[in-house]
């Protein structure tokens, strides 16, 4: 791609000139994190420290940083190297570079120096500033090259970090005697560095149907590089990539960790070398020549975010924070969801769906989702991608009497999109057939017999806008499930066959946010194959993530467990589905599944219209239950605690003032020693009691008998209160569960 001409924006905060003086040490700090920026001598801006919040005055931080040069060893540079957040050759640096690209075979050695600072927009000369977090951008400028970078840092008030830089080329000017020449870019990554005593490293893996699967190792000098090369985030996405002391869990102990937030492809990377230094970084990912900047244009990058713990669970809760705190975030109360998937598949008769939402709204559903199978020609997978109109065969009256029968019964509407894949067997592949990604003029790999659709090309892009435009006109529609259910193979321009992934990637956010802007009351999921595209990217123009196609309550105990770590419960869909897996083949009683998905946004993905009446009334008195949790599940701090024994998990959610907390203990297997140790509740108040209560229990607890504060609490001899301190402290002896079973408490301060 040829990159775009910069924005009057991305020309400001350039106006000082290099006799001005510019801040040199820059100290931010909010929510238990600090960060220390330094540019003395006016070069690239470097991470001092990222960690643990530092109250030291600025004056010392200053004294400190000034001694706190990289020691140099035998045979190296005669200066010290130095680690820039666009880590440089120039500098010593031998690692993975900043920037990397070239023009013409020159500029690949940039010498950035800094032109001016501006804080939350403001430019400032101080030598030395702190603030309560904010927004920091550095313009720095190469006068050898005629590159310059906009460096943004910003720090939330949860103490995320996130980072973009923007790069540009100069524009040519008259009687320069050495004109701008285009940049080809390769990579344009930040990093920060974490201490030694990081030296395990944690990330993830998974495939379809078992997302976000842990894999954690020691760090070793070298190269931990994750890259993503399918166009979408990915079922095998590094996710976030975590540094750690030994043996960092949920609780306790530090943690660092990065998150690229893009959908397309992209790269997480910890390098240490053997000067002692470690880094964390992230990335997009281009392809071969797809980013060219000619002079006057720019390109950027997308936002990669760092977080700092101590603990996994104080990690997550900045992620979950930030998001919380999104101007669009949905603060309204996440509505039951039936989705009627696996009750109908592609069988579509607009009777037998009004007879499934009377039965839905007979039990207490909030929102209707009608899945794939209404647009023209779907009746299989083969064939209607690209055709978003309502099948008129099927659908004779349209979809306004499934509609109205909804809103009649007091439930919303959803509907399934994919508007990123097309079929061949569509009206809009034969009247377009060059419409297609493709890297030659031979079609790529198909996938689920389906094909990418370019959006990066005006006519595509505007054709399928104008029919989810008259979509969502025509119809009471206040929820699209937006599917992409393949990776992205040649994915070359439809016009000129360049690569793609990128501009791809932008038009979809720019298709997302357009319907937005334009139907502000439709809430977006985002789900594709399942979970594949869960990022902090396309968090900007969703509302939902679906966390993955697999409703095995077993697995989607880990699944929702580690989808947390980035995004908080009420955007993970989750479903209770038919008792018998149709991933696994896994039976599990509703107790177990709808304690699973009572942790996420709720929902059903069921034929009810089959269910018997006592799992009718089962079905609706869970839904009763979410419905009473939901304000705490969906506001409070998620907690995860570090067990014993590994047979069993406890996770809960506490309120923002510790006056109430729900939690599940989850039998997973059978434990080796027979007694599974001892359960503590994270979260609570130690000064405060607190009540405990039950809020569901398994069918058979017969184990129970061995447990004293178990076995009256069952038999209704009263609800032991004890202290905040030793419940998250030392806890009490843990039950034997059986597997795949789980047990619900409740713990509410009484003083």
């Amino acid at each position: 791609m040829t990159a775009q001409h910069p924005s009057t924006e991305a020309e400001g905060g350039s106006t000082a000139t290099t006799q001005d003086s510019v801040s040199e040490l820059i100290h931010l700090s909010s929510g238990g994190v600090s960060l220390v920026l330094d540019t003395s001598q006016r070069r690239s801006p470097a991470v001092v420290h990222w960690g643990r919040s530092l109250a030291s005055p600025i004056h010392e931080l200053r004294l400190w940083a000034q001694l706190d040069e990289m020691p140099s060893a035998n045979s190296t540079a005669d200066t010290p190297t130095r680690l820039a957040i666009l880590p440089s050759h120039h500098e010593g640096w031998m690692g993975r570079f900043g920037l990397s690209g070239h023009s013409d075979g020159s500029s690949w050695s940039p010498r950035f120096h800094v032109q001016s600072v501006s804080l939350n927009g403001e430019q400032v000369h101080q030598s030395e500033i702190e603030a309560p977090g904010g927004h920091i951008e550095y313009d720095l400028v190469d006068s050898n090259s005629g590159l310059r970078v906009r460096l943004e840092i910003e720090m939330t008030a949860s103490g995320l970090v996130r980072t973009r830089a923007t790069v540009l080329v100069a524009p040519e000017t008259a009687g320069s005697s050495e004109p701008s020449s285009t940049y080809s870019l390769e990579e344009l990554a930040m990093a920060f560095p974490v201490p030694l005593r990081a030296s395990e490293r944690l990330d993830f893996s998974g495939h379809w149907g078992y997302e976000r699967a842990p894999q954690r190792a020691p760090i070793s000098i070298g190269s931990h590089v994750r890259e993503n090369r399918r166009g979408r985030t990915g079922h095998d996405s590094a996710y976030v990539l975590h540094a750690g002391v030994p043996g960092f869990g949920f609780e306790s102990g530090e943690v660092w960790g990065v998150h690229v937030g893009f959908s397309g492809n992209h790269r997480h990377f910890l390098e240490r070398l053997g000067n002692g230094v470690q880094v964390l970084g992230g990335s997009e990912l281009l392809l071969p020549g797809e980013v060219t900047i000619r002079p006057g244009d720019d390109f950027a990058t997308p936002w990669v975010y760092w977080t700092y713990g101590d603990g996994l669970d104080a990690a997550a809760s900045r992620f979950h924070e930030f998001l919380r705190n999104r101007e669009q975030h949905p603060w309204k109360p996440r509505p039951v969801v039936l989705n009627v998937w696996e009750a109908v598949y592609f069988d579509h008769s607009p009777e037998h769906l009004i007879f499934l939402a009377e039965k839905a709204a007979g039990i207490g559903v909030e929102r209707f989702v009608l899945d794939d199978g209404w647009f023209k020609g779907r009746v299989n997978d083969k064939a209607g991608l690209g055709d978003w109109v309502v099948d008129e065969e099927r659908w004779p009256d349209g979809l306004r009497p499934l509609i109205e029968s909804a809103k009649r019964l007091g439930m919303e509407f959803g509907i399934w999109i994919e508007p990123e894949m097309v079929n061949l067997d569509s009206d809009l592949i034969r009247a377009h057939p060059d419409w297609l990604l493709q890297a030659s003029a031979e079609l790529p790999r198909s996938a689920r017999t389906q094909y990418v659709l370019d959006l990066t090309r005006v006519e595509a892009y505007n054709h399928i806008l104008a029919q989810l435009r008259a979509l969502l006109r025509d119809n009471d529609i206040a929820y699209m499930k937006w599917d992409h259910n393949r990776d992205l193979l040649e994915a070359g321009s439809s016009i000129n066959h360049a690569p793609a992934v990128h501009r791809q990637t932008v038009a979809v956010y720019r298709l997302m946010a357009e319907l937005r802007r334009e139907f502000p009351g439709v809430e977006i999921e985002s789900c594709s194959a399942g979970g594949a595209r869960i990022d902090l990217g396309v968090a900007e123009h969703t509302d939902r993530f679906w966390a993955s196609d697999n409703h095995d309550a077993l697995d989607r105990q880990l699944i929702q467990r580690w989808t947390g770590q980035l995004v908080p419960p009420e955007l993970i869909g989750a479903h209770i589905a038919r008792p018998q897996s149709t991933t696994t083949g896994r039976t599990h009683s509703l107790a177990f599944r709808a304690g699973t998905a009572l942790f996420g946004h709720f929902g059903i993905e069921w034929d009810i219209s089959e269910i018997d009446e006592t799992e009718r009334q089962g079905l609706a008195r869970w839904l009763e239950i979410y419905k009473t949790w939901r304000p705490l599940l969906h506001s409070g701090r998620v907690v995860r605690a570090d067990m014993d024994d590994d047979c069993q998990l406890l996770h809960g959610v506490v309120a923002r003032d510790q006056s109430v907390g729900l939690y599940a203990l989850v039998g997973m297997r059978q434990s080796a020693s027979g007694v599974p140790g001892r359960i503590r509740f994270p979260g609570l108040a130690p000064d405060r009691l607190y009540r405990i209560d039950l809020v569901d229990s398994p069918d058979f607890v017969g184990h129970w008998r061995n447990v004293r504060w178990l076995r009256d609490l069952h038999g209704g001899k009263g609800s032991p209160t004890i202290s905040g301190e030793l419940l998250s402290t030392v806890g009490l002896p843990a039950p034997s569960l059986q597997p795949e079973s789980l047990v619900l408490f409740e713990l509410t301060c009484s003083n």
